[in-house]
């Protein structure tokens, strides 16, 4: 058996490839059209322009919809080992389910609001994202330490932990340094009066974004050790 066909595991590794994916093909896409600068733009405004967006679009959506069912599979699985070791608080599992819907939302409205566009919506998804992104993986590494050594191993509990601490790190200079990036262009200069307001807050997103992606590739092997099953029930009619 190959190992993506062990348990779970092809979910979260699907959702890694994939979502990797989304950022790299839209942004190669946008530097061969000339739409952005090489050095670092916005996430976003790889995917402002046609045909880019509506791969980006496409592939966000595809990104969120694998991220909603990854996050419902790994809620289960800590569902189901609290049967046995009542290690977790059954609320501290369901408030992390909940946190990450909405980070997966938030992305649902980045792939759907164009920033070009609708800008003010786009920005209010993308920041739904990132702060609840970051809230969830933090929640997840909390719960992966109290499970263990029923969850994941320990070498991976503080791989998370590493992963969050840059998630951390990155995701306030994300913010703050947006708000002073008053150019809406996807062409930069350097002598733009917000332009390294603009770069820090550019290179700290791809940091976030890409923590997420480190963080879920450590789902692999806890996904590895359960399958999910959907039951049908038949009513009875009289």
């Amino acid at each position: 058996m190959f190992w993506f066909m062990q348990g779970l595991c092809f979910l979260p590794a699907f959702l890694v490839i994939w979502s990797s994916s989304a950022f790299i093909v839209s942004y190669l896409i946008a530097i061969f059209r000339n739409d952005v600068d090489i050095i670092f733009p916005y996430i976003s405004d790889t995917g402002a322009n046609p045909p880019e967006s509506c791969i980006f679009g496409l592939m966000t959506f595809v990104t969120a919809v694998t991220g909603m069912a990854t996050m419902y599979a790994r809620y289960k699985f800590v569902e189901r080992l609290n049967e046995e070791t009542s290690v977790v608080q059954p609320a501290l599992n369901k408030a992390a389910l909940w946190v990450g819907m909405f980070s997966c939302l938030g992305m649902c409205f980045v792939a759907t609001f164009q920033e070009t566009t609708v800008t003010p919506v786009h920005d209010a998804g993308a920041l739904l994202f990132f702060s609840c992104g970051v809230l969830y993986i933090f929640l997840q590494t909390v719960i992966s330490y109290s499970v263990y050594p029923y969850g994941s191993s320990l070498a991976v509990c503080h791989t998370r932990a590493a992963v969050v601490t840059i998630a951390c790190l990155a995701f306030f200079p994300t913010v703050i340094c947006a708000f002073y990036v008053k150019q809406t262009t996807l062409h930069r200069h350097p002598k733009d009066k917000d332009y390294v307001a603009h770069l820090i807050s550019a290179v700290s997103e791809w940091i976030v974004a890409f923590s997420f992606v480190c963080f879920f590739l450590t789902y692999i092997s806890d996904f590895k050790l359960f399958t999910l099953q959907v039951k049908t029930e038949v009513a009875e009619y009289s």
